[in-house]
């Protein structure tokens, strides 16, 4: 046996209780059912967002890696003299 009202079964009591406190009661209680539903709601949609971001964020971490694997190629290669280019006289 449940130990609290549904939404749906505090509106039926509504519906039978006919004194103004029950009535602002049970205003009230539907009144956080709907607030409950929005946090619900809106706590769905945050964490779908932040699971987007989490993805997002490992796609990153696996480019950013492979661009420092390529960077330290770069630098770990030897520098060979580069032959000058431009004019160059004859017989100097």
């Amino acid at each position: 046996m449940p130990f609290c009202f549904t939404e749906q079964g505090v509106t039926m009591l509504s519906c039978v209780l006919n004194s103004e406190r029950a009535i602002h009661v049970n205003i009230q209680i539907i009144r956080i059912y709907t607030r409950i539903r929005e946090m619900v709601l809106l706590h769905k949609d945050v964490s779908l967002l932040v699971e987007q971001v989490e993805k997002k964020l490992l796609n990153q971490d696996q480019k950013i890696e492979v661009l420092f694997t390529y960077l330290s190629k770069f630098i770990e290669k030897e520098e060979q003299p580069r032959r000058e280019i431009g004019f160059m006289r004859k017989g100097k």
